[in-house]
C-alpha cells in the first residue's frame, strides 16, 4: 500500500490533463456498481470522481481493492452513536469483524461532491485495527492532494460556505506551504489532540513519506 500510495503522492500533478466533472449522471447501471456500497447518490458521485484523480487508489479500494477483498461500506450517521466523543468528528474508517466501512458526519450530507471525494480519499486508507502517526500522514496527505487538484480544476469550490470545505482548505495550505509534500501535514497531525495515544508507525506504514 506505501509504495503504491508514495508514487500517488510524489508524481502529483495539480493541473489535470481534462476537466474533473463532480455532476456525473446517476444511471441504473451505477447504482448496480454501488449496491454494496452506498444508496447515496452524491457518494456515489464522489467516489466516481476519485477515479480521475491522484486518490485513484482509493476509489478502488472502495469498490472492493482492499486488505478485506471487500466494498467498504459508507454512510451518512451521527457519530456520536458509535461513541459521544465521535460527535465533531468529520468522518471514520471502521472495521467490524472482517467488513470496513466508511461513516460520514452526517452534517456534511450537503457537502460539494468534490470535499466528499476527498475525506473519501483519506478514509479508504484505513483498512486494519491499527493506525498510527504515519498513517493518518499518508491519509491526511493524500485528502489535500485530491482536494488540491479538484480544486486547481474549479477555484471556486474554495470559496464555498461548508465546515468540509473550510477543513479541506486548511489541509490544502499545509501541503503547498510544505511545497506538495506531506512536511506540515505530519506537524499538524503529531499535534492533533484525537491522535496523542497512536504510535509513531502501524503495519504498512512503518516510514513517513
Amino acid at each position: 500500500m506505501k509504495k503504491i500510495i508514495l508514487s500517488i503522492l510524489f508524481m502529483l500533478s495539480v493541473n489535470s490533463c481534462f476537466a474533473l466533472d463532480s455532476n456525473i449522471q446517476i444511471t441504473e447501471e451505477m447504482h448496480k456498481k454501488y449496491k454494496h456500497v452506498t444508496t447515496e447518490d452524491n457518494v456515489i458521485r464522489a467516489v466516481e470522481l476519485l477515479k480521475n484523480t491522484t486518490g485513484k487508489y482509493s476509489h478502488d479500494a472502495i469498490l472492493g481493492k482492499n486488505l478485506t477483498n471487500k466494498p467498504i461500506k459508507i454512510e451518512f450517521l451521527n457519530l456520536s452513536t458509535i461513541n459521544p466523543q465521535y460527535e465533531n468528528f468529520d468522518a471514520l474508517g471502521w472495521k467490524k469483524k472482517k467488513n470496513l466501512y466508511i461513516y460520514i458526519n452526517e452534517k456534511h450530507k450537503d457537502a460539494p461532491v468534490e470535499a466528499l471525494s476527498a475525506i473519501l480519499a483519506h478514509e479508504a486508507i484505513h483498512q486494519d485495527e491499527t493506525n498510527s502517526l504515519n498513517e493518518e500522514t499518508y491519509a491526511w496527505t493524500l485528502e489535500a492532494a485530491v482536494w488540491t487538484q479538484l480544486t486547481e480544476d474549479n477555484n471556486t469550490l474554495e470559496s464555498i460556505s461548508h465546515p468540509l470545505v473550510d477543513r479541506e482548505n486548511v489541509i490544502k495550505q499545509l501541503f503547498i506551504r510544505g511545497n506538495y509534500t506531506s512536511k506540515y501535514i505530519n506537524k499538524f497531525v503529531i499535534s492533533n489532540k484525537g491522535y496523542q495515544n497512536l504510535p509513531e508507525r502501524s503495519v504498512g506504514f512503518e516510514e513517513l513519506l
